[in-house]
């Protein structure tokens, strides 16, 4: 079975228990931290996945990094651990943050522009795509990337909407080239 898969099943697990204990607010904002902790701090993230370290040293290290965080999700951790699939961590938040979004009626967008977008311009494509995908709320991500040229790439999901003048230009080179 693929990573992606397990970690599907790990989120969706944790998910589960969270919609049950009523306690997804609480830890969503946990498994980011996690994650974060995770993908930045390289001796800890090692540390985790070695395969000469006990996993009672592991699961001992997971409780004083993570002290005061709901016991699901230390317990998905030591979980992860005792099958270690340490390395999957970052892909079960993913997976729960996307179940997480799904059950609030929220959709996730990477808005690609040639400068910081101000805060109008982020609501004003909110509001649009709250309206174009019939969701409740739109979360934005901004990435400055000069290759736009001007206007704006929207990446929901597995879907692109090209504004910009780059991607005008490379269709209109294609319709020029399948003319001659």
């Amino acid at each position: 079975m693929s990573k992606a898969n397990v970690a599907k099943r790990y989120a969706e697990a944790l998910f589960q228990i969270g919609v049950e204990k009523e306690t997804l607010d609480f830890l969503e904002p946990e498994l980011l931290i996690v994650k974060e902790v995770f993908e930045s701090n390289e001796p800890f993230r090692k540390f985790l996945q070695h395969p000469n370290v006990d996993a009672s040293k592991k699961k001992e290290l997971l409780n004083e990094a993570f002290t005061g965080f709901s016991k699901d999700v230390l317990h998905t951790l030591s979980l992860l651990v005792d099958r270690h699939k340490e390395s999957i961590v970052p892909q079960v938040v993913d997976q729960f943050v996307t179940f997480a979004n799904e059950a609030k009626g929220t959709k996730l967008a990477t808005v690609y522009s040639t400068r910081p977008l101000t805060e109008p311009e982020k609501q004003e494509i909110e509001a649009t795509f709250t309206k174009k995908l019939n969701v409740k709320a739109i979360k934005i991500t901004n990435q400055v990337d000069p290759s736009v040229i001007g206007g704006v790439k929207i990446k929901i999901g597995n879907t692109v909407y090209d504004g910009t003048i780059k991607g005008k230009l490379d269709r209109l080179e294609r319709k020029i080239a399948t003319v001659n």
